[in-house]
């Protein structure tokens, strides 16, 4: 069984080697900060500690898990792994050039990979002399309970190291989707409506928070509202995802950043992990009521439902990935109640149609315009899930 080295111990990076040492490997977790360190491998042991009290993990084995992971702060620890996982800062410039530093330690077949949840992985290989050892392998936080993990093979990437990394990741129990190359791939691209159709309509004055959260959690069904999501994540997390598939997307108005969100990520308002978010966290705060106008709520539903279709629609047509992929990124990586195209069959294409040319000819944007391929389908009498022979 080969070494797996996850580089960066934050709480992704923890989660990942959490889950490959379950698997058997030994994994070399590294960082260049010890006090990053010895906090992983607190919290690690804490976790791990919790699973054996609930009975969900046996005493032993617990110990074995723990004692395969080695905290180390030198990157020549790395020399003897066959796969090693960046997950650090989200910064292009960084990662490249952690990336040029790991080929120099690392064997000619080790797979170098990322866990960039929206950069470009052509980009980060072109760092790398050989860079068709690299690839894209994006975890969902937190890594140890979440199933899905996107594959995002770069332009350069061999197919053989695409397949190896795919059957690895599998092998460790996860579910894979293929994704393109391209800024946010599947779930960060499909998803941004969620948080930004939100937020305009929040801006706009149709609704408050909670009765947005309450709409999206009690008539669409999700388990999270989007600003209950939001503060979840951290404010400063989500826009910075948001802004930086908006620039990669040559700045298309369908991925525009809100003002409110980077408004409360300047002023420290990041969410659960600051005390105040959309919603004040403080003990004793009295929570937000909802207005539970049904009428209202359905309104809100469908405006952000028909951008999120559109969305998938869009990625479908422009082959970001299969429709059996997509809907399985979206159910199983930000646990949405269906598949966004079954959703779309359900709903109806027509209506998906009708109602992303309404919002378009009530506003003149470019932001609210209609897939192609959500038209064609809907000109033919196409189902995403019932083809024509």
């Amino acid at each position: 069984m080969i070494k797996i080295g996850v580089l960066g111990s934050g709480s992704m990076g923890a989660g990942i080697a959490q889950v490959a040492a379950t698997a058997g490997h030994e994994v070399i977790l590294y960082d260049s900060n010890p006090a990053a360190l010895e906090k992983a491998s607190q919290k690690l042991q804490k976790i791990l500690n919790r699973l054996v009290e609930k009975g969900r993990l046996e005493d032993a084995r617990a110990k074995a898990i723990f004692a395969r992971i080695h905290f180390v702060a030198a990157m020549e620890a790395y020399q003897d792994c066959g796969l090693i996982i960046e997950a650090i800062i989200e910064d292009l410039a960084i990662k490249k050039q952690v990336f040029k530093k790991l080929e120099s330690i690392v064997a000619k077949d080790c797979i170098l990979a990322s866990n960039t949840s929206s950069l470009s992985i052509a980009s980060i290989a072109a760092a790398c002399e050989n860079s068709n050892r690299v690839l894209g392998i994006h975890f969902f936080n937190p890594a140890p309970l979440m199933k899905l993990v996107e594959i995002i093979p770069a332009i350069q990437t061999d197919s053989a190291v695409t397949k190896n990394a795919t059957e690895m990741i599998e092998a460790w129990g996860k579910l894979t989707v293929l994704a393109k190359d391209t800024p946010g791939f599947i779930v960060n691209r499909v998803a941004r409506p969620f948080y930004g159709e939100a937020l305009r309509i929040l801006e706009e004055g149709i609704a408050d928070v909670a009765t947005i959260d309450w709409a999206m959690t009690e008539i669409a069904g999700f388990r999270m509202g989007p600003f209950t999501l939001m503060d979840y994540i951290g404010n400063d997390i989500n826009y910075i995802v948001t802004e930086t598939v908006f620039k990669a997307f040559y700045f298309d108005p369908r991925y525009k950043p809100a003002f409110t969100q980077k408004r409360l990520s300047e002023a420290g308002y990041l969410g659960r992990k600051s005390g105040r978010g959309y919603y004040d966290y403080s003990e004793g705060a009295a929570a937000p009521q909802a207005n539970m106008d049904r009428k209202l709520g359905e309104t809100i539903v469908d405006r952000i439902l028909v951008m999120l279709i559109n969305e998938a629609a869009d990625a479908l047509y422009l082959n970001v990935a299969s429709k059996e992929d997509i809907d399985l990124a979206m159910t199983k990586g930000v646990n949405y109640p269906k598949g966004l195209l079954r959703w779309a069959d359900e709903k109806g294409i027509e209506q998906c149609v009708l109602g992303m040319d309404q919002l378009q000819q009530e506003y003149l944007e470019d932001r609210y315009r209609c897939s192609p391929l959500l038209r064609k389908m809907a000109k033919e009498g196409w189902q995403f899930f019932d083809e024509p022979a």
